[in-house]
């Protein structure tokens, strides 16, 4: 009894209490599944350095930059910003983002720009044919589109397990809410709803490793 009541109090209350004050606008305690089993990333979509990139067993932000338009660098910059540079200290953490073929030069110079103030050891650009990002992009289940350029200004994250993780249900105000991407565009909806969610995310596998920890001790 007296274990379980040190667990609760070291473990569990410190979660609760984080996600309580930490989360300004998120209801939820578990971040709920928008689409289960999201496709696997193609083996055949590889980084410029012809790297393979996998989400499973990772927390990921998923992009479509289409081709990398003004507009799309400033949208990939504010991610860097606002999400990657406060999460990337986590193992489990990364970006992904997936380019057009014919976008690589373009990549380059804007890895060149995001390393000046980031470590981008965790962020990704994997390449891939037009007609493969969109029928990728369709499994997905989203109730988005792409734009012409095979790119949306939307950012979407991805468990560890592969499911597309976002809000539905009712919010603190009692409104109904559907999220099932960030808007990239918009620093606020990054910082204050993104920043939120992934921290959610966060928590929750955290949670989970302490809880496994624990029970492994009591077997032993």
């Amino acid at each position: 009894m007296k274990k379980t009541l040190l667990f609760i109090a070291l473990f569990v209350v410190p979660i609760m209490v984080y996600l309580f004050f930490a989360s300004g606008v998120n209801s939820f305690v578990k971040l709920p599944t928008l689409t289960k089993n999201v496709p696997e990333i193609s083996s055949a979509w590889t980084t410029s350095a012809n790297h393979n990139i996998q989400l499973k067993d990772k927390i990921t932000v998923l992009g479509f930059s289409g081709d990398l338009t003004r507009e799309a660098k400033v949208n990939i910059a504010n991610l860097c910003h606002e999400i990657y540079t406060k999460n990337k200290k986590y193992a489990d953490f990364q970006v992904v983002y997936v380019v057009p073929h014919g976008n690589e030069a373009e990549v380059a110079e804007l890895i060149k720009t995001l390393s000046r103030d980031a470590d981008l050891s965790s962020w990704f650009f994997v390449f891939a044919d037009k007609e493969d990002i969109k029928e990728y992009y369709n499994k997905l289940q989203l109730k988005g589109s792409l734009n012409a350029n095979t790119g949306t200004p939307y950012a979407y994250l991805i468990d560890k397990e592969l499911n597309l993780r976002g809000r539905k249900g009712k919010n603190k105000k009692g409104d109904e809410e559907y999220k099932e991407g960030y808007y990239t565009i918009s620093p606020a909806d990054l910082h204050n709803e993104m920043e939120d969610d992934v921290k959610v995310i966060l928590a929750e596998y955290r949670f989970a490793l302490k809880k496994n920890y624990k029970i492994e001790n009591a077997a032993n």
